[in-house]
């Protein structure tokens, strides 16, 4: 039985619900960690629906907060293995919600964090068409391997936008994460920009925040969001 994800959401703050885009969070975090971002994206996205699903298991390692799967030895076949047994609660969660709003893959961005960013991918790559945009903070591919199977397409036949973020000095997922999960990707012939912050560790800075923000509205089809002026 597939476990039914709840979690944190924020309405559009236009009233008309005509995008959707869900947080994955990280290991030992639940989905309050990441709903936040939604509210820093609303002026950009304001037809978007925020969720913030919560993952279906305790985490054995920090007990307040949740897991998508278990991580101990954090080898390639245990990632493998994980994502394959979250990703049927995750791809219900998604039918779900796209159902009650009436709208198609076209309207979905999946936006994740570390081992959130693992599940976008992963659950982004193999939908039966593919999300509107994949956006992954500190996180990293897994399976490259099976890349063959990630056969989400759009209607013009293209896999889905995905843009990776990644922390110089990020000491839970080294950076050199980033340029191997970009450089898989390439060999599967499905494209992914990146973008490094050099001193951010692992977590999300105030220029992560803008590129995704501004890489979801594009692919949304939305005009592109004005930086914000800096202030002396």
């Amino acid at each position: 039985m597939t476990t039914t994800l709840t979690g944190p959401r924020i309405a559009p703050k236009s009233g008309t619900l005509k995008q959707i885009v869900v947080f994955l969070h990280g290991y030992g975090a639940d989905g309050n960690d990441l709903i936040e971002i939604g509210k820093q994206w609303q002026a950009w996205l304001p037809d978007a629906l925020f969720i913030s699903p919560h993952a279906p298991d305790r985490c054995s390692m920090a007990p307040t907060g949740r897991q998508w799967f278990p991580l101990s030895m954090r080898d390639s076949s245990e990632l493998w293995k994980g994502a394959m047994h979250a990703r049927p609660a995750i791809d219900r969660f998604l039918d779900d919600e796209l159902a009650n709003a009436n709208l198609d893959e076209s309207k979905l961005a999946m936006v994740g964090f570390s081992q959130g960013t693992m599940m976008a991918l992963h659950v982004g790559l193999r939908r039966p068409k593919a999300p509107a945009a994949v956006l992954g903070f500190s996180g990293t591919l897994v399976g490259p391997e099976y890349l063959e199977d990630a056969k989400a397409r759009n209607a013009k036949g293209e896999p889905p936008p995905i843009l990776l973020t990644h922390g110089g000095a990020d000491e839970v997922i080294p950076v050199d994460a980033l340029f191997m999960s970009a450089e898989q990707l390439a060999k599967a012939n499905i494209p992914c920009q990146w973008h490094l912050s050099p001193n951010l560790g692992h977590g999300i800075d105030g220029e992560c925040l803008i590129q995704g923000g501004q890489f979801l509205a594009k692919n949304f089809g939305l005009p592109l969001p004005a930086r914000p002026r800096r202030t002396r």
